[in-house]
């Protein structure tokens, strides 16, 4: 039995949280016990206690806590830790030197080329301390381990890639039309949706500047998009659709936490992203048997191949996304082909059990002999109990 330190650095809904969350609650439960700390309450908070997990609380404020240092160092002592699996950069920076102060693994999980951003302060410092005190790295695609490769002093042989994966059988649902009837929209409209928090990377301009482009085509478009708000961008976007003339046709749904019922209610799924580590997004729609048109902005390339499980166009091109939606809503055949084809490499290659098992091959295998003394005080928790 390993007891697994799970670790994030955001409280807020998006892709590296759902993959912490089934990371820290999907293991089996005979091999792996849960430890989970996090530093706040919101969405991944309810989301885990809403799975039977109640995290610890560990708040990090300010640009280096030796304060969050120190209490990690004792949870993972207390707690007799037997691996630590983070995400993000922040969450990756603290468990690398928590690692190296108790002499546990780490396996550090990056999530997009935001965390090799060039702004970021003491960039090399911080990967230097990664590459130290982690076992591993996981990079979300091969695009991002290159970048990782490229930008960063971490040692390719610590670089591995683990895909995202999603329990492909919850996406297999009837469909429905919910929001046709909320919105009163016909059966001729063409329902177009995204689903992703509100960022600059997720390129929902240029999805803007693309609806204007087929607004005066024969077939009715209409565009929703599911995902949390981002002060001040999201201003901009709502300035943007009012100026094209988008009012009726693009709706903002907000934040959405059943992406399967969404998801039921499209015809067509766009990811417009500029840049994207992997899109859990592309395969959940995949899953549901959409077909999907994505952008080349990263990790789509490894999900997607043109004209066989997907339609791909490059990114910042909203006449190129125009132009292949008005092809997948005129040619049923090719929607279809894409759609059921997209499913069944969804199926193959990104269900969850796949990725879950991949991150299994990266942990230490439970040998009482191999365990570090840390002069921790054994715990009266059972074996097969989550702690928090």
């Amino acid at each position: 039995m390993l007891t697994i330190l799970h670790t994030i650095d955001t409280t807020g809904p998006g892709g590296a949280e759902t993959v912490f969350i089934e990371l820290a609650t999907r293991l089996p439960k005979d091999r792996y016990r849960a430890v989970v700390v996090i530093r706040g309450k919101g969405w991944v908070y309810d989301e885990l206690c809403r799975r039977g997990v109640e995290p610890i609380l560990l708040d990090a404020k300010g640009s280096f806590n030796w304060r969050y240092l120190l209490n990690l160092r004792d949870i993972i002592r207390r707690e007799r830790v037997d691996v630590i699996q983070s995400h993000l950069l922040g969450a990756n920076v603290y468990s690398a030197l928590a690692g190296l102060l108790t002499r546990i693994p780490v396996i550090a999980t990056f999530h997009g080329a935001v965390d090799v951003a060039s702004r970021e302060r003491f960039m090399g410092l911080k990967f230097g301390a990664i590459n130290l005190g982690a076992k591993a790295v996981v990079a979300v695609s091969e695009d991002l381990r290159q970048n990782l490769l490229q930008r960063t002093p971490l040692a390719g042989k610590k670089l591995k890639v683990i895909y995202n994966g999603i329990p492909c059988e919850a996406f297999a649902v009837p469909k429905s039309d919910i929001l046709r009837k909320r919105f009163g929209w016909g059966p001729e409209v063409v329902v177009v949706g995204s689903l992703g928090n509100i960022r600059p990377a997720k390129g929902y301009d240029i999805l803007l500047r693309a609806a204007a482009l087929v607004k005066t085509h024969s077939r009715p478009f209409r565009f929703v998009i599911a995902g949390q708000g981002k002060a001040g961008l999201e201003e901009k976007l709502l300035a943007l659709r009012e100026e094209l003339g988008l009012t009726e046709t693009v709706q903002f749904l907000g934040f959405n936490d059943d992406p399967a019922a969404f998801l039921a209610n499209l015809d067509i799924f766009l990811l417009s992203s500029v840049s994207e580590g992997f899109s859990i997004a592309t395969i959940q729609a995949m899953a549901a048997g959409l077909p999907v048109l994505v952008t080349k902005s990263g990790g789509p390339q490894e999900i997607v191949s043109h004209n066989e499980t997907g339609w791909m166009v490059e990114p910042n091109d909203p006449a190129g996304i125009a132009d292949a939606l008005l092809r997948l809503a005129s040619d049923k055949e090719l929607a279809m082909r894409l759609a059921m084809q997209g499913k069944s490499h969804a199926v193959s290659t990104f269900d969850l059990d796949t990725m879950l098992q991949a991150y299994q091959h990266l942990y230490p295998r439970a040998k009482p002999e191999d365990r570090v003394d840390t002069g921790a005080i054994p715990t009266k928790k059972g074996p097969d109990q989550t702690s928090g």
